[in-house]
């Protein structure tokens, strides 16, 4: 079978063109809304850094621009339930999210409760939460950690025990003022906070990370709008942060920003079991 070469004249052409193709990035810049979320996403005087925008600077090589705006996390949450966003990230893998946009793991997380009260009895499951009439729990609006944490909320709130802040900084001063309250969110986030910020960072050496049955190890990671993205720049967008995750660099990028024992408790790598 003769195969039929371009002429050489084209060749430079041709190589130029396959090049073009295959780093044609996206159509147009990225709306990102984020919120402070630890080390994760860090924000102060209007400048968003930590290991996401610092991930999504990475991808900028692929001909891909992000901006970043600095939002609260229910603001984030619902400009991307609204058609208002791009992306969601961090994000962690629920249903409700599933029906918005299309899900990009990147790492393993867990929630756990959290406390600064050693003396209490030990928590294994939210049904002993809730039966804890004399312990409120304060959480961040807009945080998800999937149908068990929604149904927990519900019934809290049911109870008259259910308090929403903010953020993690906002939770923080909640325990600190009422060391018998409690919350429940990833701890890489919630220590992540409180370590720069001088009102609470004493509560750093203090805490007591508890999991419980209902919250186990899940996927955290990126969502991509289902109503927004077109399907070229979601097809790119798939590509360059698959290829991000599988090379493991978001894993390297929180045991840089993280001591050991605090991931222990709430991050692992991908393909960890």
């Amino acid at each position: 079978m003769v195969k039929r070469l371009a002429p050489a004249f084209l060749i430079p052409a041709l190589c130029a063109l396959a090049a073009s193709i295959a780093h044609a990035g996206c159509s147009r810049p990225m709306n990102v809304p984020m919120s402070a979320t630890g080390q994760s996403v860090m924000i102060a005087d209007n400048e968003i850094t930590g290991i996401y925008p610092e991930l999504l600077q990475s991808l900028a090589k692929e001909g891909c621009e992000f901006i970043l705006t600095a939002v609260p996390r229910a603001r984030q949450e619902l400009m991307f339930e609204t058609g208002k966003a791009d992306l969601l990230i961090p994000a962690s893998k629920t249903p409700r999210r599933d029906e918005l946009g299309i899900f990009v793991p990147l790492i393993r997380s867990r929630a756990t409760v959290i406390s600064i009260d050693n003396k209490r009895p030990p928590l294994k499951t939210a049904y002993e939460l809730l039966e804890r009439k004399d312990t409120r729990v304060v959480l961040v609006r807009g945080f998800d950690y999937g149908v068990p944490y929604q149904e927990l909320m519900e019934a809290l709130a049911k109870q008259n025990r259910l308090l929403l802040e903010s953020d993690p900084i906002a939770v923080a001063r909640v325990l600190k003022a009422n060391p018998g309250d409690v919350t429940i969110m990833a701890p890489n986030i919630f220590t992540g906070a409180i370590q720069d910020d001088p009102r609470v960072s004493d509560l750093a050496d203090k805490l007591r990370l508890e999991p419980i049955n209902e919250l186990p190890w899940g996927e955290s990671g990126v969502y991509l709008s289902r109503a927004t993205l077109n399907k070229e720049d979601t097809a790119t967008l798939l590509t360059i942060l698959n290829r991000a995750s599988q090379s493991g660099a978001v894993w390297k990028s929180f045991q840089t920003y993280y001591p050991a024992n605090v991931l222990k408790e709430s991050i692992k790598p991908r393909d960890a079991k």
